[in-house]
């Protein structure tokens, strides 16, 4: 991953109990980002925002009450926490999970009605060139695993980008959600993006 310059030296929590951890941080910190592990409460003390990566999301949100992060966390994003979610992290943060399990529960901080696996299983993973609202540089190479789908977008938010005419990025105030796993493109311009709005 190409190294870009420091940006703020902001401190970004990624939330590391499962999921896609380890190259978001190496994003961030390329980024001049300081990328701290999210396991506990604890954790979340100083964090000027939170990447929610990509993993499994009903196995993700127990882990955030088991572990009692979610409650901290929910408090800190209410309060306006920017956030980062990447496929199992943008159901995470969806007002409303489509196919969820009943227990599973998520932040509701994005006004949108997401659909889990909404491109296929694994085998139906794919990668695109996606054409990003006012990102510079050329459309964003995409990679799409077991991908999520915004089926519903409310008021306040923001559509980015889409494929085949369903929203896969998205904003709505500080957080920003994606379907797709940035961190797995070498491409840095979102993960900037996403620290220079902060």
């Amino acid at each position: 991953m190409a190294k870009a310059p420091c940006l703020n030296g902001v401190k970004v929590g990624v939330f590391a109990l499962q999921g896609a951890v380890q190259r978001h941080a190496e994003a961030l910190d390329a980024l001049g980002a300081e990328a701290v592990a999210v396991r506990t409460p604890e954790d979340l003390a100083g964090i000027d925002a939170i990447v929610l990566p990509g993993g499994e999301s009903t196995t993700m949100s127990q882990l955030l009450v088991t572990s009692g992060v979610f409650e901290p966390l929910a408090a800190r994003l209410a309060d306006g926490l920017p956030a980062f979610g990447t496929c199992a992290g943008m159901i995470l943060l969806a007002r409303e999970v489509l196919d969820g399990r009943p227990d599973q529960r998520s932040f509701g901080v994005v006004d949108v009605s997401v659909r889990r696996n909404a491109f296929g299983r694994q085998v139906d993973s794919f990668e695109t060139d996606l054409a990003v609202d006012g990102l510079a540089g050329g459309d964003f190479p995409a990679v799409f695993i077991r991908a999520p789908v915004v089926e519903r977008v409310g008021r306040g938010v923001e559509v980015l980008a889409a494929v085949r005419d369903r929203p896969v990025l998205c904003r709505q105030g500080p957080v920003l959600i994606a379907a797709f796993h940035p961190e797995l493109s070498g491409d840095l311009r979102l993960h900037q993006r996403f620290l220079v709005e902060l």
